[in-house]
């Protein structure tokens, strides 16, 4: 009975919870309905300045949500952005008679590398249509100084930091951990360098897992250092100089002394240098428009908008086959490959482009996907974009394809699959007081068990089992990369590369972000007017809405209670959803 009352009070808690969000929902959008309507987009003056804060997370892409003046009234928050937002409107501003000029004010940046760099680029185009770009800060991170470090100004605040220290990656491991609840991780693997459960089997990284990190971080960093340098004008010998020195905690007159930043200006001071800038006078106050606000504003029509001809963007972002939640986007592999195919049978669309941020995922949800790559590829032109990810499953994916371009910081490769089998034995019996017995038909009937150790009979066969899916994988790549399998197989092994890596060793074919890719697919298929169609469809926007609500106050709790230690709730959360094998990056990874 007092669980009976239990269950039926939370019950009730739970509808009555539901039924005040919808009705509040209901009650704040039609109360602002009609001011909507009426103002339908944001006022933009003229002598207007973009205002790029970026201090949401940056996903791959969001929606145009009708339900989005919501978020001006905070009834929600939206705690992202697409970078697909962040391009359009950079271009669009561009082009904007209205817009004068940027200014950036990141403090830092939730996303990596390889986005930074294509936001990066945006930025270095927006420029040569003569309009400025001009950063300031109090603080800047390493990843948000690398942004700014394209600005024709870059002002801070006389008592600001800024932090240039070069690149360390971090990698947590579990095994002490699991040793004393009593788990032991049944690890079968291919690939000396397949590290993906290290975490779970050592208490550091292999020599082997440090050599292949090492490599790729040093790629990156030279990447970063040698745009810094071009726009700073800065040796990459001095820059790496001042990175060994660390300038965290340096004066600011340091940093314009060795030319990291030109000036010092309070914020005042920059806001007037801007009015005089856009020819703002007397107290008129600076005309500024968010970036939110500004993806509202219709863009200057060039005709693109009446084209039949299309070019799909297909987005694949997260681990493939996961659906656990947590760290944001996930690939269902079916829905992924239904849209792949029904994008090769559309007559409409003449040529396809596959944004790929994924560290991969699933083997077998990765093959289902690569099928409807190599249909789709035999059928129009089929271009990959790499963004942050593409690795392992990602990289699988992406093998069937005309062409397979990467940002100059994206992290490719891992070529190697794995299986794992948890053994609870010791916690079950020794921690809980657990037993357990079999009564078997047949000798291996408990095949697989997660309560015992495996048997040899189920290590070689697993092994086995693992080195078929190896073998398809590189069958796969050696396939689509006009390969022999003993040359993939010599840069496999579940090795990972950085872009610049994977160009030397015939994993890449260009450089270049999405709107590269977007340009090489209508170039392909014979287009000189087209528009873009992104793909898969975003959910139903009230849905949307109410799973935003409610993930964000699951989240938010979750991680007000754990605070730092959330990050380990998300990886046994996704340790303990895995099923099957899985061809996967190392770990994720955290470059900072």
């Amino acid at each position: 009975m007092k669980n009976f009352l239990k269950y039926t009070l939370a019950s009730v808690v739970g509808v009555f919870i539901a039924g005040f969000l919808i009705i509040s929902f209901f009650i704040a959008s039609l109360s602002t309905m009609s001011s909507v309507l009426e103002n339908p987009t944001p006022s933009l003056k003229d002598k207007s300045i973009l205002v790029l804060k970026l201090d949401q997370s940056i996903v791959e892409r969001t929606t145009k949500n009708p339900f989005r003046f919501l978020r001006y009234l905070k009834f929600y928050s939206s705690e992202e952005i697409g970078l697909n937002d962040i391009l359009d409107d950079i271009k669009k501003a561009e082009k904007d008679e209205k817009i004068r000029g940027i200014y950036l004010n990141p403090v830092d940046l939730n996303c990596g590398y390889a986005s930074v760099e294509e936001i990066r680029n945006a930025l270095i185009d927006f420029k040569k249509s003569g309009k400025f770009v001009y950063a300031y800060g109090e603080t800047f991170s390493q990843k948000a100084y690398y942004l700014v470090s394209v600005a024709d100004k870059i002002i801070m605040n006389p008592q600001g930091m800024l932090e240039f220290k070069g690149l360390s990656a971090r990698m947590l491991f579990y095994k002490e951990a699991m040793d004393k609840l009593g788990v032991e991780m049944q690890v079968i693997r291919h690939g000396k360098f397949k590290a993906a459960m290290e975490p779970f089997m050592r208490s550091d990284m292999s020599a082997e897992n440090k050599l292949q990190t090492a490599t790729y971080m040093n790629s990156i960093w030279n990447q970063i250092l040698s745009g810094i340098s071009k726009s700073r004008n800065i040796s990459i010998d001095k820059l790496n100089e001042l990175a060994d020195g660390v300038t965290t905690f340096r004066k600011t007159d340091y940093l314009k002394k060795e030319g990291l930043i030109d000036t010092m200006m309070y914020k005042d001071e920059v806001i007037n240098e801007l009015k005089e800038k856009t020819r703002i006078e007397g107290d008129e106050e600076l005309r500024t428009i968010s970036l939110t606000k500004y993806s509202d504003v219709p863009a200057t029509t060039d005709g693109m908008g009446l084209a039949k001809e299309k070019v799909a963007i297909v987005y694949a972002s997260g681990e493939i086959g996961m659906k656990t939640g947590g760290r944001g986007e996930n690939i269902d592999y079916e829905e992924l490959s239904r849209t792949i195919r029904e994008a090769r049978k559309d007559t409409s669309i003449d040529a396809i482009v596959l944004r790929i941020n994924s560290p991969g995922g699933s083997a077998y949800g990765s093959e289902v996907i690569w099928r409807e790559v190599k249909l789709a590829a035999e059928a129009k032109p089929f271009i990959v974009s790499m963004g942050d990810y593409a690795a392992s499953g990602g990289y699988y994916i992406a093998a069937a394809a005309d062409t397979i371009m990467a940002d100059y910081t994206t992290i490719t490769g891992s070529i190697g699959i794995f299986g794992t089998v948890p053994n609870a034995q010791k916690l079950l019996k020794d921690k809980i007081g657990v037993t357990e017995d079999f009564v078997n038909t047949n000798k291996n009937s408990n095949f697989l068990s997660v309560t015992r150790p495996m048997t040899q009979f189920e290590k070689d066969y697993f092994q086995k089992y693992i080195e078929v899916g190896y073998d398809t994988f590189i069958s796969r790549v050696a396939e689509g990369r006009n390969m022999s399998k003993e040359q993939v197989d010599s840069i496999g092994q579940g090795r990972v590369w950085s872009s610049e890596n994977a160009m030397k060793n015939g994993l890449i074919d260009l450089y270049g972000g999405i709107g590269d890719a977007v340009k090489l697919a209508a170039k392909n298929a014979g287009l000189k007017r087209y528009r873009i169609v992104s793909l898969p469809k975003i959910k139903d926007p009230f849905e949307q809405i109410l799973n935003e609500l409610y993930g964000n106050v699951r989240l938010k709790i979750l991680k007000g209670e754990i605070g730092s230690q959330f990050k380990f709730y998300e990886d046994m959360n996704r340790l303990s959803n895995m099923r099957g094998i899985y061809a996967r990056m190392p770990f994720d990874l955290e470059i900072n």
